[in-house]
């Protein structure tokens, strides 16, 4: 394999950023939008991390010039990505909780699966096909569960949440054919900037309480900085330094790890409750991610997991 030289520390630290930080994304926005408006807190976040990363790129001296095509595209990419994908969701996490959120996303795997099926007539092969049946029962038995179905807004949670799998499953697709900026740095901080510019958008339509930074609460500025530099920057980064030095496949492990880190962080700094229920259903419904995920698919898988800043 060809790229950097690898560096153990370096690696071991990378997988940290990719299990660890991603995991804790959930909390961090479950955390943020108990304060602030769900819309304006993702544009936020979108269009100070796009903003930063221009920077050091114009610092790496990266050109930031693209054509015409690629920056409809990347618009196109960052409103099924992020307005929506990741802006919907933590509007959610207002009625779910982290754990149970990162739990129900950890799917997406199982619906590109069958969008690819639905509108490029793929074929879904034998051992994805035993995925998806058990990704379905585990998502059945995550839903199912009537002491979180009955809290105020949960169901509305719940059906926006896999509307946002949607978006990001025709979004995995969408990529794999458009003309985007080669640089995947310069690609990242076009999507980030317009769809943290579309959220705004969405933020004043929709009449949200804009809230200076200097009246958030300590903990809500903890979690924003955390949110743009670490999950949106540095998780990112190190997700595409791992794909140049391991192999794709222990790379994709973090969307095994990712809910896990959700829900225990959930469980001990929000008290979110952990149900046997949704424990089984965690287990079945990542043996079906597992499934899905054989080599034949890691090419579409490793595309789709590089836009995973959401979380």
């Amino acid at each position: 394999m060809t790229g950097p030289k690898r560096n153990t520390g370096l690696i071991i630290l990378a997988f940290f950023a990719i299990y660890v930080i991603w995991g804790s994304t959930y909390l961090l926005n479950k955390i943020a939008v108990t304060e602030l408006p769900a819309f304006m807190l993702a544009g936020a976040r979108f269009v100070t991390a796009g903003c930063l990363i221009f920077i050091i790129a114009k610092f790496l001296g990266i050109p930031l010039k693209i054509n015409r095509k690629q920056f409809v595209n990347t618009i196109i990419a960052g409103f099924l990505f992020l307005t929506f994908g990741n802006g919907v969701v933590v509007w959610a996490l207002k009625y779910v909780d982290s754990g149970f959120a990162a739990l129900e996303i950890s799917a997406q795997p199982l619906v590109v699966i069958l969008l690819m099926r639905v509108l490029q007539g793929k074929k879904i092969k034998a051992m994805s096909l035993v995925g998806v049946a058990l990704g379905m029962i585990g998502i059945y038995l995550l839903v199912s569960q009537q002491q979180i179905i009955s809290k105020e807004g949960a169901l509305l949670g719940m059906v926006l949440i896999f509307a946002c799998m949607l978006s990001w499953a025709y979004g995995s697709l969408f990529v794999g054919s458009a003309n985007l900026p080669s640089n995947y740095f310069v690609n990242t901080g076009y999507q980030m900037v317009t769809a943290g510019i579309l959220l705004f958008i969405i933020s004043l339509i929709l009449g949200e309480q804009w809230v200076s930074p200097l009246h958030w609460s300590t903990k809500v500025q903890w979690a924003m900085l955390l949110l743009v530099l670490l999950g949106s920057i540095v998780a990112f980064t190190a997700f595409n330094y791992l794909l140049k030095v391991v192999s794709p496949e222990k790379v994709a492990t973090s969307s095994y790890v990712n809910p896990i880190i959700a829900m225990l962080l959930g469980w001990y700094f929000l008290k979110e409750e952990i149900t046997v229920q949704s424990a089984v259903a965690a287990i079945i419904l990542l043996t079906g991610v597992y499934f899905i995920n054989t080599k034949k698919r890691l090419t579409l898988f490793s595309r789709f997991t590089s836009k995973k800043l959401n979380n």
